[in-house]
């Protein structure tokens, strides 16, 4: 399956990897439920022919997207802290001119042909999950975020956004503020920080998603 392939292929080569994960030992105490949020109108509905976890090269490109590059990683947990195996994570996200990788998004003539948008990892044993992508960037109407859908078995299990911790227009923003609980909306508003020992400026952020129930093996 071309999923695991690419997975173990970018964990394998990227040297960093190790330090954007974090160790074991979540206690179910200590686990904050990932609220569910609204999936958007601009879920892709014409999926690209490249669906890895590497949303900067398209295919065999040589041309990156344009943006910040962003690691974005965590583990994909249930509701007891367990992690989960086999668990088909997805991402979409505008690009850096603010348009999705959709038919109706807004501004699509300036749409980064070389920017995926999209892009999907299947979690290992640990639960761990990892994307190469770009800070997200605002557009009229939301503060930057990152949309996320779980998936085990063919079952939906959670979509929900992630977003940048102090970023102005989080306050600003309906579907941010829609979170009333301090600690879920924490949960969800991360920091997107640089990359320790990068030489480009490269930002790593990490979110780890906790699941509200525990899937059926």
């Amino acid at each position: 399956m071309n999923i695991i392939v690419n997975r173990r292929h970018f964990l394998r080569n990227a040297a960093f990897t190790a330090a954007l994960f974090s160790t074991p030992g979540l206690f179910a105490e200590e686990l904050t439920q990932t609220p569910r949020q609204t999936e958007g109108p601009f879920y892709p509905n014409h999926l690209p022919l490249d669906t890895d976890n590497d949303l900067l090269v398209i295919n065999e490109g040589t041309t990156p997207g344009i943006g910040e590059v962003t690691y974005v990683s965590g583990r994909i947990l249930d509701a007891k802290g367990d992690p989960l195996r086999n668990a088909l994570v997805e991402i979409w996200q505008c690009d850096a001119n603010g348009a999705y990788l959709h038919t109706g998004t807004t501004n699509a003539e300036k749409r980064d042909k070389n920017f995926q948008g999209f892009g999907r990892f299947l979690t290992g044993s640990s639960g761990e999950y990892l994307f190469r992508t770009i800070k997200p960037v605002p557009y009229p109407g939301r503060t930057p975020h990152i949309h996320y859908k779980v998936k085990r078995a063919g079952k939906e299990l959670l979509t929900t956004q992630c977003y940048i911790k102090g970023h102005p227009g989080n306050e600003k923003d309906g579907i941010w503020r829609s979170i009333k609980d301090e600690k879920q909306r924490a949960a969800i508003t991360v920091d997107f920080a640089p990359l320790k020992g990068s030489r480009v400026g490269e930002l790593a952020a990490k979110f780890d998603i906790i699941l509200g129930v525990t899937p059926e093996a």
